[in-house]
């Protein structure tokens, strides 16, 4: 392997990194948002655990698919947890039921947990020390834009369940484009 094909895996490391670090926030604010309860008659208690029951599965998982990752491999169990992540999102936007939506919701937060604890011991192992600073910063700056207008933007102008499909084609692009390199 030359230095070109070096420089193309990094590229592509740090856009499917950056993707897959956007995804999390994306999905975590825009349910917060979202006016699911009156389209299934749920409470506020029921309500909150659409939203809580992912980020609580994210929280969980997060070190254990770090640990895991490191004994297993990180581009494994990355990509395990986009596709995870992908078709619980999918899952999400069809549900029938709130018990159901809850459910998807804590394995999108597994999915999730799966990433986000392995893009950035890639990005650390594939990117030079001097340049890791720079990476890094990108990677932050796509957390941040998550919960950006996006989400209220997607919800506004197509509907609640257009907030999970959205995750779809990104996931679809983030599996297909790591699972190449």
């Amino acid at each position: 392997m030359d230095i070109a094909d070096d420089i193309v895996n990094g590229r592509a490391a740090l856009l499917v990194a950056a993707l897959a670090s956007f995804l999390t926030p994306f999905m975590g604010s825009s349910v917060n948002i979202a006016s699911i309860g009156k389209e299934f008659l749920m409470d506020a208690v029921l309500l909150s655990w659409v939203a809580a029951s992912y980020l609580l599965a994210a929280a969980m998982f997060l070190i254990p698919f770090g640990k895991i990752a490191d004994t297993h491999g990180r581009k494994k169990i990355f990509l395990y947890g986009v596709l995870i992540y992908t078709l619980s999102s999918f899952l999400s936007a069809i549900f029938t039921s709130a018990i159901t939506l809850i459910f998807f919701r804590i394995l999108q937060g597994i999915g999730s947990a799966m990433t986000a604890g392995t893009s950035v011991a890639i990005l650390t192992s594939v990117f030079p020390v001097g340049e890791r600073g720079r990476v890094l910063g990108i990677n932050v700056a796509a957390v941040y834009l998550g919960p950006g207008p996006f989400s209220g933007e997607v919800r506004q102008h197509f509907g609640w369940r257009s907030i999970f499909l959205a995750n779809v084609p990104l996931g679809l692009i983030i599996s297909s484009s790591f699972s190449g390199s």
